[in-house]
């Protein structure tokens, strides 16, 4: 599996891997991760899950074409609530945004109210905006936890400053993290 970010999704308590992932990847997975993390191949004719399936600890929203039974294992492996969603007039919510449990980052053509219906759903402040320079693509040019982002080299200073104030990213763990690192949380690099 080389294209991960595309084709799998998950949080703190699971990952969903796409059908198409043999044993020996799905066993190194399982080895690789916490005991307490499930880790389970979706049997869903939409593979690529990460285009699919936006998530954070507690909500996911979904491509509205996933099958029901997908939606149950998206609820059960990932303990979330589950919304079947479009973000900007698309379906693959999962390249239109990135969200954390602190705050997201949508797609810019994303409109006032379903900024605000997401922003409900949610809990967590969202903003339309791009990385990459301009890059609608949201997913595809950033990875974003509750404690650090990563953007791709093209994204310019106001990208990065949008990404570190949605995120709280200055307000993760203070203490925890020494000067050094706490300078470098929203870090520019090849993804």
């Amino acid at each position: 599996m080389r294209i991960l970010g595309t084709l799998c999704m998950g949080n703190k308590k699971g990952l969903l891997l796409p059908h198409t992932t043999n044993d020996q990847e799905l066993q190194h997975l399982k080895n690789s991760l916490p005991d307490e993390v499930v880790v389970q191949r979706v049997d869903e004719r939409l593979s690529a899950l990460g285009n699919c399936i936006a998530c954070n600890d507690h909500v996911a929203l979904t491509n509205p074409d996933l099958t029901r039974e997908t939606e149950e294992i998206i609820s059960d492996v990932l303990g979330v609530e589950v919304f079947r969603q479009t973000i900007a007039g698309s379906i693959l919510v999962g390249s239109s945004c990135a969200f954390s449990n602190k705050g997201g980052l949508v797609h810019p053509q994303t409109s006032v109210e379903d900024l605000d219906e997401l922003s409900t759903l949610l809990q967590v402040p969202l903003v339309a905006g791009t990385v990459n320079r301009g890059s609608e693509g949201i997913a595809a040019g950033m990875v974003v936890n509750d404690w650090a982002a990563f953007c791709g080299s093209d994204t310019t200073a106001t990208e990065l400053s949008v990404v570190e104030s949605v995120f709280r990213l200055r307000d993760a763990r203070p203490g925890a993290l020494g000067a050094d690192v706490r300078k470098s949380l929203v870090e520019s690099c090849f993804l």
